[in-house]
């Protein structure tokens, strides 16, 4: 794994230097679009809608429209005026009971690992949490994004779990809910035993994602047994090349074919020019014999 982010945790008056890793990936097997006649990989390209020209990443900035339609464009400079928490610092700012996190606030996870000779301290706030029963919420600041987070262990390891603010949870109002009438005792009675004998401890190794390792299986088998389905990699790099070289070829064809032009139009107009004073030449030269 490689470090996304360096700083440290801010413990009271305890510094914790971490560097701070993805803790999760994605394992669905990735697609490209490709074009259905000759399986070419497709390309996209910025266009700006005002000047229909393409437009490099480093020439894009970015705007909010209003519900009016008014349109505010923001540079860097504009972004980096307004208030966040120190770049490189993780500052606690309470701990509080780990059954008070509704599990719908948590949004993605960051391992920490302790980035110094003498890792003491990561430990003893790792050994603090895990005696207290309790998470300790705190500040965190990625790509220019300030997040309430809840720090936890597990393991052992320092874990960054950034939380979605409450106004991002949509609130759970369904009319079809509303005077329904409540379960009778001996249906409750029946769920609960049904519950009961389909208990037990959660190991998410039992558990597979069916679908993926299925679909996984189907490309192998396509690759193996080949068929018009499937491009190699030599043939497809061998396409990419030819396709240059027929741009390549074009480029030049019109290049000659624009030489040739210029040579036609300049051989007509050469053609078109009146002799050159021929007698006159030759007037001067029976004078130059007669004398």
């Amino acid at each position: 794994m490689r470090s996304i982010w360096k700083g440290s945790i801010a413990f009271g008056l305890v510094n914790v230097p971490v560097k701070v890793y993805t803790a999760t990936e994605d394992h669905d097997i990735k697609f490209h679009q490709v074009h259905a006649k000759d399986g070419g990989r497709i390309k996209y390209d910025r266009v700006c809608q005002v000047c229909g020209k393409s437009v490099q990443f480093a020439d894009i900035d970015k705007a909010w429209e209003s519900p009016d339609g008014d349109r505010v464009i923001l540079t860097d400079t504009d972004f980096s005026k307004l208030p966040a928490a120190e770049k490189h610092e993780i500052p606690v700012l309470q701990f509080v009971p780990n059954e008070q996190l509704d599990p719908i606030l948590l949004d993605k996870s960051y391992y920490l690992e302790p980035d110094s000779a003498t890792p003491k301290a990561y430990v003893l706030l790792a050994k603090t949490l895990e005696s207290i029963d309790q998470t300790a919420l705190v500040h965190f600041t990625l790509r220019q994004k300030t997040r309430l987070a809840a720090l936890r262990v597990r393991d052992g390891v320092l874990v960054l779990q950034t939380l979605l603010w409450p106004d991002e949870v949509r609130a759970a109002e369904f009319s079809s809910l509303d005077g329904v009438a409540e379960p009778k005792p001996a249906e409750l009675k029946m769920a609960e035993t049904l519950v009961e004998s389909m208990s037990g401890d959660f190991d998410p190794s039992e558990y597979t994602d069916d679908y993926q390792i299925e679909l996984k299986k189907m490309l192998e088998d396509a690759v193996e047994a080949g068929g018009k389905a499937v491009i190699p990699a030599a043939e497809a790099e061998e396409q990419e090349e030819d396709a240059e070289v027929v741009d390549l070829v074009a480029a030049l064809q019109r290049s000659v074919d624009a030489a040739a032009a210029g040579k036609k139009s300049s051989s007509d107009s050469s053609s078109k020019k009146p002799a050159a004073k021929a007698p006159a030449k030759k007037a001067a030269s029976r004078t130059r014999k007669g004398a």
